[in-house]
């Protein structure tokens, strides 16, 4: 059965209603055959990445980057993934205060040198997430388990 790995940091309400539209969206009952994995940014290990087919990846920007959660989670995974992940499909979200763009950007380098293909839009959310930012995370998290369904 394909596995769908949400890697996640949800520091605050924001974050975390972001997470379960992802959540929700990579569960919804049409999505069948797909095993969805839920993993803290700083619990998930390159094993758990290595059983996975496809990822979801979610974070706060902080002061420009990444979370510091996510980037120890790359940290660690990185090269022992590096070869054996390449072209596996994942998308992400970000949340901030007022601009995601360091940490969209940082997030784009480290996954581009994993050679992971990114299969839907990054969905940006800053300010309070409201309909519009809790839609588009549904709609990522069910997009990558959708990718995944054979």
């Amino acid at each position: 059965m394909p596995t769908l790995l949400i890697v996640h940091h949800t520091p605050s309400p924001n974050c975390q209603s972001l997470f379960e539209a992802v959540l929700s969206g990579a569960t919804a009952p049409e999505i069948e055959g797909v095993r969805v994995v839920r993993r803290a940014a700083l619990e998930a290990t390159a094993s758990d990445v290595l059983a996975a087919d496809g990822y979801v990846l979610g974070t706060p920007a902080n002061l420009g980057y990444m979370s510091g959660a996510l980037k120890h989670f790359f940290d660690q995974v990185y090269y022992p993934c590096l070869d054996t992940t390449v072209g596996r499909p994942f998308g992400y979200y970000v949340h901030g205060g007022n601009d995601v763009t360091g940490a969209v950007r940082a997030i784009e380098s480290v996954t581009t040198g994993l050679g992971w293909r990114r299969a839907a839009e990054a969905v940006k959310v800053t300010g309070e997430p409201g309909k519009a930012g809790t839609e588009a995370c549904w709609e990522l998290g069910a997009t990558l388990a959708a990718r995944l369904m054979d």
